[in-house]
């Protein structure tokens, strides 16, 4: 029987972009039932995106971080205009806790929010990866023998 392949491994990337995930979580839930108002609109909008980054970011670790918030950012704006379809309405109306997942009701308000939930999610895996990578070498500090 042939064997299926090599196991999924969960590196130290994925194991970073899922602690991160679940802090964001957590701050989203908190931002959701303890902020009010347009504040709380805003912070859920940006922390959703951000949470979008990091959920691609663990199915697929290697992607680029310009990769990883423009696909965030796509699915946070679908999933807002999936609300002037009704159906995230009718599907939270099942499954309650579904409201938290794709809300209900369209706002021009919120892809302001994950624009900078995106842009935050680009610049902090950004600074993170520069931190993490050796330097690449440039044009001069190869020998000119090699060139």
């Amino acid at each position: 029987m042939p064997s299926p392949g090599p196991a999924p491994t969960f590196g130290p990337r994925r194991l970073t972009l899922g602690v991160a995930a679940a802090c964001v979580i957590a701050a989203g839930l908190a931002a959701r039932f303890l902020l009010h108002g347009g504040f709380a609109d805003a912070a859920g909008g940006v922390l959703y995106t951000v949470l979008v980054y990091l959920l691609v970011g663990l199915l697929r670790p290697g992607w680029r971080p310009v990769r990883l918030a423009a696909i965030a950012l796509a699915i946070s704006c679908a999933v807002e205009l999936l609300q002037l379809t009704g159906l995230p309405g009718a599907l939270s109306a099942i499954v309650p806790p579904m409201r938290l997942v794709l809300g209900t009701t369209f706002s021009l308000t919120d892809p302001p929010a994950y624009v900078v939930g995106a842009l935050l999610a680009l610049a902090v895996d950004c600074l993170l990866r520069c931190g993490t990578r050796p330097p690449r070498p440039s044009r001069h500090d190869i020998p000119a023998r090699s060139r």
